[in-house]
């Protein structure tokens, strides 16, 4: 196995720096259960889950911004209101 191509291959899937080490660390051992290597996995698709979940919220929070917009003046503009302070 090329570790560089396996680092790079894991961090193109986003698996962090850490979760990369243990994946080596735990591929070294070919003889070794695979179940750790799962829980690595589905923990990381569960983080995954929470920011596809986030950036759907964040993405209908802009949407129903931009959909407000009159296209009027700068001084009109409910973008810029929304985010000045004390909005």
């Amino acid at each position: 196995m090329n570790r560089l191509s396996f680092i790079r291959r894991a961090r193109d899937l986003g698996f962090s720096l850490e979760q990369v080490r243990e994946l080596l660390t735990l591929s070294d051992d070919r003889s070794r259960s695979c179940s750790a290597i799962d829980a690595i996995a589905t923990e990381h698709r569960l983080e995954i889950k929470r920011k596809i979940r986030d950036l759907q919220a964040l993405k209908a929070e802009l949407d129903n911004l931009i959909d407000q917009c009159c296209r009027g003046t700068v001084a009109e503009c409910r973008i810029i209101e929304t985010l000045s302070p004390g909005a």
